[in-house]
This record gives structure tokens, C-alpha cells and sequence, in this order.
């Protein structure tokens, strides 16, 4: 299933898309959830009953409410997540960042999945996102996947943690480099480098429809993977491509560090980190490197950002600098 959170009839409402068609779920069956949160705190209950009404809706039951998916604004699938965390577990990102900067890559990357809490109320889904003009100082992308949780627990082995899981989105997290860089001098952060936004979407894509997509798990790992292109275009070229079967920790493995003593909660979003080559940062250090007369490349106002994840679609995004007045 492919869910999503929109505005319609001057409302956050919840829906599903069938063939470019959204399904408004408060005009389908009677009882089944009107909004993301209630959804995943519904936990499998909520999962078969939209399961049920999107059969229902392959069927026919529903064209008479059937909408353009074209005129309907999409927001964050999860628009209020009740935490973020964010992952770093792809290693080609974490050890050409390191070799950029002349630093060894680090030992601890290999004995547990490392995260970072980021700020849970600034997650967008497609379309134009406000910057501050500090933000524009060396604003960078971040191609990456995201999970939310659906069931509630504490201690989860990753043998189990993938139950966990109600599906997947493709994630954006917005970087302002050069705050980022200054403050994490102090051995804190990343605070406000990176807590103003981070867009989401178009779609939380449960784990049945991935199913064609999933391979085996590296030995010595546990835990779902799955073979899902990644790419990134800029203004519409590319600079960004990898695959999120290149997670060196999996989603499950990450879910068992991020439960160890404490508990997770339904809407509880869990960032991959950033893929291989998913972010400028990345990849004017290895073009500074290989070459000094490189043109480094940083987001400017009035970009267009549009990522691309088989199997979840694609995230548009255009990045502007907000009004110093608006406040």
C-alpha cells in the first residue's frame, strides 16, 4: 500500500493512492483510520483494515470518490512523527567523508549502528521549503530512506525489530554545512545544522509492496534488505546514486541499538543516514581531492531537489530563501 497524508477539503486527511488516484480514507470504509497517527498507533489492526478497503478499492468500490493525484497537495506522509532519529550506516558515505577530510576511518563504525536525534516538527513533505539565509551557507542535501514504526517496545532484538516497521519513504534531510561544521568543533550537534528541515514522502510505502525488491541480508547481518536504487537530480541533473541494500547496518539492527533500554513508540521516525555519493559534501570533498580546480557545488534558492527510490517513488523538492520580514 501506497498511504499518504494530504490536504482536501481544508484538511489534513489521510489516503491512499491506487494508479495515480488518491482514496480519501474518511470517505471509504466507516472506522478505519482519518489520519497517519491514528494509523500507526492502530498497529496491525490498522494495517489489515486499510489492507481490506484498498482491495476493495482495486475492485471498484470506490470510483465514484476516486481523486487526481495531480491537484491534491501532498504533505509528510507523517507529519507529526513522535521522535527522529537518524542513522549513519551506509559506509562509503562515512568513510569518503573521513578520507576527505584526511581522518582514518573510525573502528566504531563496524561494532554498533551510531545515530542522532534531529527536531521531529520540522518535517516537510514535497514542494517549496523556506531557509533562513545562514542556511544557504554551504546548504547541502541528503539522499536517504526512512522507516516509522508502528508497534510500541523496548529491548528489541533485530532478529524481530523488521515487525516493527508499518513502511518506508523516501527522506531528505536539509543541511546547512558550514553551521553544522562550526558547532560540531565543540563536540555537540548536529543541532542547528540540521534542524530546520527535513522533507519526507510523496508516500509511506508499507513492506508488502517491497517484497519483489528484497534480497538476501549480508552475512553476519540481520535483519530485511532490500534492492532500491537511489538517485538525486539537482535543477535536473544528476549527481547523486547508490542502493539501499548498500546499508552496512541494517533497519533492524539499527531499531535494536535505538531500543536498547528504552522505549520506541509508534511514529517513531528512523533515518538510513546518507548514501554513498548522496550529498555535496561528499562530493566536493572527492572533487576537491582528485582535482583543486574542482567547482564546488552548494544549493542555492530557487533549486529544484528531486529524488528518486524504486519501489517509493519520487520526492520533489525546491529549496527558497524565506522573507527576513515574514516575522
Amino acid at each position: 500500500m501506497r498511504l499518504v497524508t494530504c490536504e482536501y477539503d481544508n484538511k489534513e486527511q489521510l489516503g491512499f493512492i491506487l494508479d495515480d488516484q488518491i482514496y480519501i480514507c474518511s470517505q471509504t470504509a466507516p472506522g478505519l483510520p482519518v489520519s497517519m497517527n491514528d494509523f500507526l498507533e492502530g498497529g496491525q489492526q490498522s494495517m489489515q483494515a486499510m489492507s481490506r478497503t484498498v482491495e476493495l478499492a482495486k475492485k471498484g468500490k470506490f470510483s465514484n470518490i476516486a481523486l487526481d493525484s495531480r491537484h491534491i497537495k501532498l504533505l509528510a506522509p507523517v507529519p507529526y512523527p513522535s521522535s527522529f532519529r537518524d542513522a549513519y550506516a551506509f559506509r562509503q558515505h562515512v568513510s569518503t567523508s573521513r578520507r576527505n577530510r584526511g581522518l582514518e576511518m573510525i573502528p566504531e563504525f563496524d561494532k554498533f549502528p551510531v545515530f542522532y536525534f534531529s527536531n521531529h516538527r520540522a518535517v516537510m513533505g514535497p514542494g517549496s521549503v523556506s531557509c533562513m539565509p545562514l542556511h544557504f551557507d554551504q546548504l547541502d542535501f541528503e539522499l536517504e530512506v526512512a522507516v516509522v514504526l508502528n508497534k510500541r517496545g523496548k529491548n528489541i532484538p533485530a532478529s524481530e525489530a523488521d515487525q516493527y516497521i508499518a513502511g518506508y519513504m523516501i527522506m531528505n534531510d536539509l543541511s546547512a554545512r558550514n553551521l553544522q561544521m562550526e558547532e560540531m568543533k565543540l563536540n555537540l550537534g548536529p543541532a542547528k545544522g540540521k534542524d530546520f528541515a527535513t522533507m519526507t514522502g510523496p508516500y509511506l510505502v508499507t513492506k508488502d509492496e517491497l517484497e519483489p525488491y528484497k534480497i538476501a541480508t549480508p552475512e553476519g547481518h540481520t535483519g530485511d534488505t532490500y534492492n532500491l536504487h537511489m538517485s538525486c537530480a539537482v535543477n535536473g541533473k544528476q549527481v547523486s546514486a547508490g542502493n539501499l541494500a548498500d546499508m552496512n547496518w541494517t533497519f533492524a539492527e539499527i531499531i535494536e541499538r535505538v531500543s536498547y533500554g528504552v522505549e520506541v513508540f509508534p511514529g517513531d521516525l528512523i533515518g538510513s543516514g546518507t548514501v554513498g555519493t548522496g550529498c555535496f559534501l561528499e562530493l566536493n570533498g572527492t572533487g576537491k581531492r582528485n582535482d583543486p580546480n574542482y567547482q564546488v557545488q552548494w544549493l542555492q534558492p530557487g533549486d529544484h531537489i528531486s529524488m528518486q527510490v524504486t519501489g517509493l517513488g519520487q520526492l520533489d523538492n525546491t529549496v527558497v530563501l524565506e522573507p527576513i520580514n515574514k516575522y
